[in-house]
C-alpha cells in the first residue's frame, strides 16, 4: 500500500493552560492519529485517509515534568514546596528527565504523522534543535548542539567555560507519530530551575533569551518566527 503524504500541518495556539488539560489534548489528538493509521493498515488503497498533522503552542504555569527515564532525586522540592512556589509536579511518558515549564516560555508540541515527513526520531529531533538554532539566530543568538545531549545551548563548542541550555526537548513516538516536544526560554523566571537538577545534568546552567539580550521579548513574534522556521526545516504547509 502506498503512503499519502500530507505536509499541511494545523497551527493551534492554546495560550496558557494548565499541563494536565493540554496533556489530555495531545494524548486525544495522537489516539486519533494512531487509530487512523491502524485503519488504513486494514484498508483496501482506495479507501485510505491521509493523517493530520498539529503544532501546539502554548505556555504552561509553573509545573515540572519527569519523563519515564528519568530519577525523581533530580526534583529538589518536596510537597509542601511544591505548594510554596505554585508548582505542580507530573511524571509523563516522554523521554528525557527532569524540566520545568512555565509563564514566559514557549512550549511547542508537534503531534505529526513522521510518515508523512520522514522515518528517523534521531534526524526529527535534530530538526527541532535546528528551527530553534535558526530563530535564535534571528536575534543575533549563536546557539548549537552539545555532543550526547539533546536541546539547544549558548556556548556550546568544546572546551568553552559556561555552556548554557536555553531549549530543552523531549518526545514519544509511536507508529511513527509524535507528542510532546521543545521548551524555548524566552522571558522566563530561571530562579524556578533551581529546584530541580535539569534534565539531570547537574553541571550545566540554563538561560533565556531575555536574561542574555538584556531584554523582555515579545512572545507572539518569537513563536512566529519558531513556526516558520519549524515549517521551512520540515516542508511543511501550516494552517490556523
Amino acid at each position: 500500500m502506498s503512503i499519502l503524504q500530507n505536509k499541511r500541518v494545523e497551527v493551534i495556539h492554546l495560550g496558557e493552560e494548565d499541563y494536565q488539560k493540554v496533556w489530555d489534548y495531545q494524548e486525544s489528538i495522537f489516539k486519533k492519529t494512531v487509530d487512523r493509521k491502524i485503519d488504513n493498515r486494514k484498508s483496501a488503497e482506495s479507501s485510505v485517509l491521509v493523517t493530520d498533522n498539529y503544532l501546539i503552542f502554548c505556555e504552561h504555569p509553573h509545573v515540572y515534568t519527569l519523563g519515564k527515564s528519568g530519577s525523581i532525586d533530580n526534583l529538589l522540592l518536596d510537597e509542601d514546596g511544591l505548594q510554596k512556589h505554585h508548582a505542580q509536579f507530573y511524571k509523563i511518558n516522554r523521554g528525557g528527565d527532569i524540566t520545568y515549564h512555565g509563564p514566559g516560555q514557549i512550549v511547542a508540541y508537534p503531534i505529526l504523522d513522521l510518515d508523512n515527513f520522514f522515518t528517523d526520531i534521531h534526524k526529527y529531533l535534530r530538526f527541532l534543535e535546528e528551527a530553534v538554532i535558526l530563530t535564535l539566530a534571528d536575534y543575533g543568538l549563536k546557539a548549537g548542539r552539545i555532543s550526547g545531549l539533546t536541546g539547544v545551548w549558548l556556548d556550546y563548542e568544546e572546551g568553552a567555560e559556561d555552556p548554557r541550555k536555553i531549549c530543552a526537548m523531549g518526545v514519544k513516538s509511536s507508529r511513527w507519530v509524535t507528542m510532546h516536544g521543545l521548551a524555548l526560554n524566552v522571558n522566563t523566571d530561571l530562579s524556578y530551575f533551581e529546584y530541580i537538577v535539569p534534565c539531570g545534568i547537574d553541571d550545566k546552567a540554563v538561560t533565556s533569551m531575555q536574561k542574555e539580550l538584556g531584554n523582555e521579548l515579545d512572545m507572539a513574534e518569537v513563536r512566529n518566527r519558531l513556526a516558520q522556521h519549524l515549517a521551512e526545516v520540515f516542508g511543511m504547509e501550516l494552517s490556523s
